[in-house]
C-alpha cells in the first residue's frame, strides 16, 4: 500500500513531541524520586549514615516488588491507583504516572548499587571530621559516585524510551501509539519501520550523550 505521508507527517510530528514529553517528564520526576529512594536504601542499611533496619526493610521490599514487574503488566496492575491519582487509566497522563512509578523504583536500585562502590573509608573520614549525614551525602557520596550514576541513569532513560513505546497500548500517544495505530493495525509496515528507526536513533543519541558525559566526569 502507498503511505500518505502528507497526512501522516503532522501526526508523526505530534507523536515525536509526545514521546519526548513522556520521556523527559518521567526521567526528571522519576530520577529525583529514584535518587532519594536509592540514597535512603544505602544510608539506612546496617552501618550506614542513617542506619534504620525497619525503614531499610520496607524500602527493599517495595523495590523488590515493583521493579521486576513488566511495564505492560504494571500498567494494568496500577489501574485503580492511576484512576485515583490522574482520574483516568488511559491517555498520556495516565501512562506518564505509571512510567514514573516504574522508573522511580528502577532508579532506586541502580543508585543504591552505585553508592555501594564508594570507599567507606572516605565516608568514615568525613564523619570523623564532624560532617553531618546531609553534607556527606550531597558533597561526598553522590559526587564520588557521579560517573557510574550517569551511566546508570543512561540505562534507565533508554528503558523509559521503551516504556513510552508501550504506552501506546493505553492510548498514551507517542511513537509507540503511532506505530501501533497507523502502522501495525493498518498493515502499513513502512510506518512501523519509520517509527522504529526514530526510536533507535533516539536511543543511540541518548547512549552516546550518556557515555560522553560519564567519561568527562570520570576524567576529572
Amino acid at each position: 500500500m502507498n503511505t500518505d505521508w502528507d497526512k501522516l507527517r503532522p501526526i508523526l510530528t505530534e507523536a515525536i513531541g509526545t514521546t519526548i514529553y513522556l520521556v523527559l517528564l518521567t526521567f526528571v520526576v522519576g530520577g529525583i524520586i529514584g535518587l532519594f529512594l536509592g540514597t535512603a536504601l544505602y544510608t539506612t542499611r546496617k552501618g550506614g549514615l542513617l542506619a534504620n533496619s525497619p525503614i531499610n526493610w520496607v524500602l527493599n521490599v517495595l523495590v523488590n516488588i515493583v521493579r521486576p514487574i513488566p511495564f505492560i503488566i504494571l500498567l494494568a496492575a496500577l489501574g485503580p491507583v492511576t484512576l485515583e491519582v490522574v482520574g483516568t487509566t488511559i491517555g498520556t497522563e495516565a501512562a506518564a504516572f505509571v512510567m514514573i512509578v516504574a522508573a522511580s523504583f528502577g532508579i532506586a536500585r541502580i543508585v543504591e548499587q552505585n553508592l555501594v562502590t564508594v570507599d567507606p573509608g572516605v565516608i568514615e573520614a568525613a564523619r570523623a571530621m564532624g560532617a553531618g549525614p546531609l553534607r556527606i551525602i550531597l558533597t561526598l557520596l553522590i559526587p564520588e559516585a557521579l560517573g557510574p550514576l550517569i551511566l546508570g541513569y543512561t540505562f534507565i532513560i533508554i528503558a523509559i524510551v521503551d516504556m513510552s513505546a508501550m504506552a501506546g497500548t493505553v492510548g498514551g500517544g507517542g511513537l509507540g501509539d503511532f506505530a501501533l495505530v497507523y502502522g501495525y493495525q493498518r498493515f502499513d509496515w513502512e510506518v512501523t519501520l519509520v517509527a522504529t528507526l526514530l526510536i533507535i536513533a533516539g536511543v543511540q543519541g541518548i547512549q552516546f550523550l550518556g557515555n560522553w558525559t560519564a567519561r568527562k566526569v570520570l576524567r576529572r
